[in-house]
């Protein structure tokens, strides 16, 4: 049994792969803080798994701290860790980053992950694709990733996800406070125009990077969307994108690690 991680900055979604078993249907998140509870509850996930795991496939954005106590809990467990890391081709999608090794590991394996999904019946990743893809994952950062019909990874923006946005209005003004709730299209109070502001902000990203990658290959794209922010800002990415094909899918960082067990 191999352990999938995916080390983000507030927290660790984990989950497994078996050969026989399949994947795990349901994944489980360990928050990151505080750090000193990490070991203990990685271990009890561990011990819960339904056989020993033998090795594990992760990411990791939380930095080598974070890291090294992931690893040597596994390691204890005779799990050792490979991380992966973004790369100029793996399976058939190429990034086009200015220095592939740059590009979050994160970022990377959730494109490994959507190109599995953009798959045909058959399991193999077909080049009749007229439209681009492009993955928006709502998380602490929302990063908004396009993927060319040709399994290209063309480039994509990173901005502040919905929470961050909220709370750094509340932090970096004297008087604005923390705001939750839907968007309204006339905001008459203060908590309903930060609110709208944020879901406002994030659609504009994503329409945005829709907009570019249809122009430059003639075909709407089909949007893909993942990450705890999504149901904040859904009702606002369907109304303004209503023209497109939006799917969500629910870990694509751990469907491309999954895949990496394969290889």
């Amino acid at each position: 049994m191999i352990v999938l991680l995916d080390v983000g900055n507030s927290r660790i979604k984990l989950g497994w792969q078996h050969p026989s078993m399949g994947r795990e249907p349901a994944v489980h998140a360990i928050a990151l803080r505080p750090l000193e509870a990490l070991p203990d509850l990685l271990r009890k996930w561990l011990n819960a798994l339904p056989m020993p795991a033998t090795g594990a496939w992760g990411v990791n954005v939380a930095g080598s701290v974070v890291g090294q106590r992931v690893e040597q809990v596994l390691l204890e467990s005779g799990a050792p860790v490979q991380w992966l890391l973004a790369s100029t081709q793996q399976f058939e999608v190429r990034n086009a980053y200015e220095n592939p090794g740059q590009l979050g590991a994160d970022r990377w394996s959730a494109l490994l992950g959507l190109a599995e999904h953009l798959a045909d019946p058959t399991g193999t990743a077909t080049d009749k694709r007229l439209a681009p893809s492009v993955l928006a994952t709502f998380g602490t950062a929302t990063t908004i990733d396009t993927l060319s019909p040709a399994s290209v990874f063309e480039g994509g923006l990173i901005l502040p996800g919905p929470a961050l946005m909220r709370q750094s209005l509340a932090q970096g003004t004297a008087n604005l406070p923390l705001a939750n709730g839907a968007g309204n299209s006339f905001p008459k109070n203060t908590l309903q125009a930060i609110s709208t502001g944020v879901v406002a902000a994030q659609a504009g990203a994503v329409w945005r990077q829709c907009q570019v990658a249809e122009q430059l290959y003639n075909a709407p794209p089909k949007l893909y969307v993942s990450g705890g922010g999504w149901p904040e800002v859904e009702t606002e990415i369907r109304t303004r994108l209503s023209h497109l094909d939006i799917r969500f899918i629910a870990n694509p960082v751990l469907d491309g690690l999954a895949r990496m067990t394969k290889s």
